[in-house]
């Protein structure tokens, strides 16, 4: 039966977590992840799952410790944050390398130095190109749903999934979840059946070879390819999904979007600010619209590029910057245009680093100098930064 209650994010990824039940989880605190971690250990201390809960001593570690279930046969799920998902960057290339189904929640938080536990996207974006598939979660009830579909999805094509929310924003914030029924979930995800597993003595395989120039090229090549193949796995398994919960997992949401002029791309918790924004301005009669990236790895270039081929203006807000560079987002958004015959003009704008808030008259004003055109769409703009 299903239950709406309130939950926090992380306490709504906990909830997940029991009721898929994994086989291990590796466990190390860090702010503001730990709560994750603290919610699942007291159902497990409860004994309202059977999972083999490891305490490690570190972030390196945990992701090590979950390397070595999911190469055993084990499916295996952990949660991090910032400076610990950096601890785990060496094994995080093993595990995609590997083709080992992991699934992670990671709760968005600054980089140091200088050290701060509050939300950006640094922390996962350092890592995009990690072969890890990356979903960014909005709602606490997005969160919760994403970690079903990224457990699937990455068992379906063999690589391993993040689930990302904002740090304290979404992992501490308290929003009415609908808990979906425990076993129409647990049937979802149903038990994970690996093909190959180290454990198996009747079909022995190798895990973690040396490959020089003979075949680490290829090798490379399958998994570029397994992750092109979770952008269509990711709506199919979306769709089987959506057939319980009654929500719609598209590759990226779009609001208002129909006869918008001027949009605003943005993702994660932001983008709820946004749509308060867009509703108060259409009462103006501003023609303005969102676009939500929901699947970050894959990129979704084509589809993307389709949804803005008629759009006049384009901001693309990033909570993370690229030093030296055009910010993480912002650079796919202008690859995925460069092919198309029609595309809007385009600004990138940086915005909430550390946890420094973005208010709704700040998205407004990004409208307004949108709808205005009279914006250097080559010059970064800076939200809330003193001086700007």
């Amino acid at each position: 039966m299903n239950k709406e209650m309130p939950l926090t994010g992380a306490q709504s990824v906990a909830h997940a977590m029991r009721q898929i039940n994994p086989d291990v989880v590796a466990a190390f605190p860090i702010t503001p992840q730990t709560d994750i971690m603290m919610n699942f250990a007291k159902f497990h201390s409860d004994g309202k799952v059977d999972t083999e809960l490891v305490r490690v001593e570190s972030e390196h570690s945990a992701m090590s410790c979950c390397v070595g279930a999911s190469a055993a046969g084990a499916r295996a799920m952990t949660a991090t944050a910032s400076a610990g998902l950096a601890l785990m960057w060496e094994i995080l290339g093993v595990a995609s390398g590997s083709r080992l189904p992991i699934a992670m929640a990671v709760v968005n938080r600054a980089l140091s130095s200088p050290i701060n536990i509050h939300c950006d996207h640094s922390d996962s974006m350092g890592c995009r190109d990690h072969g890890w598939i990356q979903i960014y979660n909005e709602t606490n009830q997005e969160a919760y749903e994403s970690v079903f579909l990224a457990v699937k999805l990455a068992e379906k094509v063999m690589l391993p999934c993040m689930i990302c929310l904002d740090g304290f924003i979404t992992s501490h914030g308290v929003q009415n979840v609908t808990l979906h029924d425990d076993k129409q979930m647990k049937g979802f995800v149903r038990d994970y059946e690996p093909k190959k597993w180290l454990l198996n003595t009747d079909d022995p395989h190798t895990v973690g070879p040396l490959e020089l120039q003979d075949y680490y090229f290829e090798t490379q090549k399958q998994r570029a390819d397994a992750m092109i193949q979770a952008k269509e796995e990711y709506l199919k398994i979306g769709k089987e999904l959506a057939r319980i919960t009654g929500n719609e997992y598209p590759l990226f949401e779009e609001y208002q979007m129909d006869d918008a002029e001027a949009v605003v791309i943005v993702m994660n918790s932001t983008a709820g600010n946004t749509k308060a924004v867009i509703d108060k301005m259409r009462k103006d009669g501003k023609k303005v619209g969102l676009l939500k990236p929901r699947l970050f790895r894959p990129f979704p270039y084509k589809e993307i590029a389709e949804a803005l081929k008629h759009k006049k203006y384009t901001a693309v807000l990033d909570r993370s910057e690229s030093y030296g560079a055009n910010a993480p987002l912002y650079a796919e958004i202008k690859s995925a245009l460069y092919e198309a015959d029609s595309k809007p003009k385009l600004k990138s704008y940086i915005f909430g680093l550390g946890g420094r808030n973005i208010l709704e008259p700040d998205i407004e004003k990004v409208y307004d100098e949108l709808l205005s055109g009279k914006f250097d769409h080559l010059e970064t703009g800076y939200i809330g930064l003193r001086g700007e």
